[in-house]
């Protein structure tokens, strides 16, 4: 299925919700799967189904004192993916982190077929992110080819570009510092919607694409996280810098009006210790692009521009796309990586900051490769994708590729990584968790929590925040980010690595895709 071009700065500017926004900143089957991931010594439990509690012997809403935190931050950012973000972190101080392979010189060697040869790893030269991916369903479905994962580069020369602790030195030192998910996964093969739709409620809803269809559909039939919060009285709220991202589920503003605040009552909050029990908090997603792509769509129907104005408006169109703060290519992906500092260190300077539990991630992997194939995993619920004729096939069943995932608490344990399986309903489950709230589908009910990324036995290791790197200088100015895509690196003698080769008795084996 096509993607109708319909973004989320679209539907800011072009829905009905758009008003109160401004107002706003202003001030398969229904039973489980038969094969599903070994939860890899999580704490899910495969029997749980839609509408049960984690504890039944609590009443619903109640807070498990046991758990050290009662403030939970999700900070979910655009579209990247483990190995091209921090894959070279095993050279960089974390020597458990399941990133790409390397050679004695500490080069990677991952390769993908193309053109006759193979189009190795290469490194990004700075922030910027040259040329463009995919994610869609058909591309993802591509990539994963059964999961031998040697797709990517078929379907864009800069699919197999990473970036290095130079590049992205906060990033590496909170990797590093905290707890890493080395098995973290997005829940769906495909683009931003349905992977948001399953971290607000558990279910993409038969959605495989970011485009308007998913805004008429009804609401989930258990609701969503947000309607959860509400009814059992846990307090939340979405801090937006120009997008609140759960508003791809219409029903998320139409029933919570008050619960949205701009990014800067995050950061007041935050610094009066009143942040909410759950913190959804959003980067900013680019309306300057959507702006300016309609001043460049005025300028393009200028007849006969002299070829100087011609390149210097190029020049400048690619300068304004990359401003972006979410990481979505073609953003310059050192402005996102400013914001999660800024959070992050808000968060940490919070009077809360003892009893808090921050969640890094990402939506989706962008179309960036990845070398650990996707993993079986329930199906949520009796709604099946939507797929024209000439769709991939597939089904709600397995994950999409890893996205880096670090938890930020004083809880945390120190400079190491869990090899336990996630995909973002394990945001749901602990929640839930802590909380005690009703399962939304089978997806979130079967999901293990955060809670292996705690050492809950030991003193806490962060009491006293640690000191992190600075974030990287963003690219700027006119002849900043470039939208020219690197050429393809290809080597006929490089070898593909075998699927399962990297895997030891602490990861789960991949499994069989159909």
């Amino acid at each position: 299925m096509s993607d109708s071009g319909i973004t989320r700065r679209t539907f800011v500017s072009g829905s009905a919700a758009a008003a109160f926004l401004a107002a706003l900143q202003g001030c398969g089957s229904s039973s489980p799967a038969a094969s599903t991931a070994s939860n890899g010594g999580g704490d899910a439990v495969a029997s749980r189904v839609p509408g049960s509690l984690p504890d039944p012997s609590r009443a619903a809403g109640t807070a498990d004192a046991t758990l050290p935190f009662d403030r939970i931050v999700v900070v979910m950012m655009e579209n990247h993916s483990f190995d091209g973000h921090l894959g070279m972190l095993a050279l960089r101080g974390q020597p458990k982190a399941d990133g790409l392979s390397l050679n004695a010189s500490g080069v990677p060697t991952n390769s993908n077929p193309l053109d006759g040869g193979f189009q190795k790893s290469f490194h990004m030269q700075g922030t910027c992110q040259p040329g463009s991916v995919t994610q869609s369903w058909d591309s993802s479905h591509t990539q994963i080819d059964g999961g031998k994962m040697d797709g990517f580069a078929s379907t864009s020369n800069t699919a197999m570009g990473y970036w290095d602790e130079s590049d992205l030195p906060f990033y590496y030192s909170l990797a590093k510092t905290f707890c890493l998910g080395n098995r973290s996964f997005c829940s769906v093969p495909a683009q931003t919607y349905p992977n948001r739709r399953f971290l607000y409620s558990g279910t993409a809803m038969g959605t495989i694409a970011t485009n308007s269809a998913g805004f008429s559909l009804p609401a989930p039939a258990a609701g969503t996280l947000m309607d959860l919060l509400t009814k059992y009285g846990v307090s939340w709220r979405n801090y937006f810098t120009d997008l609140p991202a759960p508003v791809i589920i219409p029903q998320n503003l139409e029933n919570h009006p008050l619960n949205f605040s701009p990014i800067t009552q995050f950061f007041t909050d935050a610094l009066l210790g009143q942040l909410p029990s759950v913190s959804f908090v959003d980067p900013e997603f680019g309306l300057v692009d959507e702006v300016g792509s309609i001043l460049f769509g005025f300028l393009d129907k200028i007849p006969d521009l002299p070829a100087p104005i011609t390149d210097a408006l190029n020049v400048l169109r690619n300068s304004v796309d990359s401003l972006s703060g979410s990481e979505e290519n073609p953003a310059d992906v050192a402005l996102g990586e400013a914001f999660v500092s800024q959070v992050v260190q808000a968060v940490m300077a919070s009077p809360t900051w003892k009893s808090t539990l921050l969640v890094w991630t990402y939506d989706e992997h962008g179309g960036y490769y990845d070398h650990v194939p996707p993993v079986s995993v329930p199906e949520p619920d009796s709604i099946q994708p939507v797929l024209a004729s000439t769709d991939a096939p597939g089904a709600y069943n397995i994950t999409g590729m890893r996205v880096p995932t670090v938890v930020v608490s004083p809880y945390s344990k120190p400079n190491e990584v869990t090899n336990v399986m996630h995909d973002h309903t394990s945001i749901i489950a602990t929640i839930a968790k802590k909380w005690n709230l009703p399962a939304l589908t089978y997806r979130d009910a079967q999901a293990n929590t955060l809670l292996d990324f705690l050492d809950l036995e030991s003193p806490p290791a962060f009491l006293t925040p640690p000191k992190l790197a600075a974030p990287a200088a963003p690219t700027l100015g006119l002849a900043g980010c470039q939208s020219t895509a690197p050429a393809p690196i290809i080597s006929p003698t490089a070898s593909i690595e075998r699927i399962g080769q990297r895997y030891t008795a602490a990861h789960q084996a991949p499994p069989k895709l159909a």
